[in-house]
């Protein structure tokens, strides 16, 4: 497996694996991954930003093969996000989304992926890196442990009776 920093070129290759974390997480919960519309078509300008924005990671994972590098088949996009002023800590890195196609995992790629990106933004001078882990995904929040994650803070959601506006 090669793991290295995506280019704008790679955006294309990563929008069917956006399509298919998109898809998982609305089976996980609907109420909250509810999406409007096409979510690759959605990521596809932000990838590309993200794919040149030196505070970003944006990394991908190609299969290699006799011939050397294969298809795409994982990828990890992360940004430095400011935290409210109340607190020390002005940003923290998110990670956004990571996903290893099924054929690949259990090889340590998305554990190399995470670690990446934990010592790129120690790199940039980002003390503290963060990410949102669904509830019911026990394999992710076990590997983002085993990542050195600890339990920070449980999202809880409710319904409100406004549950059908889209303001």
């Amino acid at each position: 497996m090669m793991i290295r920093f995506a280019t704008p070129e790679d955006v294309p290759a990563v929008l069917p694996m956006v399509r298919k974390i998109a898809a998982f997480h609305e089976t996980l919960d609907p109420a909250k991954y509810g999406f409007r519309g096409d979510p690759g078509e959605a990521y596809h300008r932000w990838l590309q930003a993200r794919a040149t924005d030196p505070r970003s990671v944006f990394l991908v994972a190609a299969a290699v093969g006799s011939s050397g590098a294969g298809p795409l088949v994982g990828f990890l996009v992360a940004g430095v996000e400011k935290e409210i002023p109340i607190y020390q800590l002005r940003e923290f890195g998110l990670i956004h989304d990571l996903w290893v196609d099924e054929d690949y995992r259990h090889e340590g790629v998305a554990r190399q992926m995470v670690t990446l990106a934990i010592e790129r933004f120690a790199q940039i001078g980002v003390p503290q890196v963060r990410l949102h882990a669904a509830w019911e995904n026990a394999p992710a929040r076990a590997l983002f442990e085993r990542c050195g994650f600890r339990p920070s803070s449980v999202e809880m959601l409710a319904q409100s009776t406004a549950s059908g506006s889209s303001t």
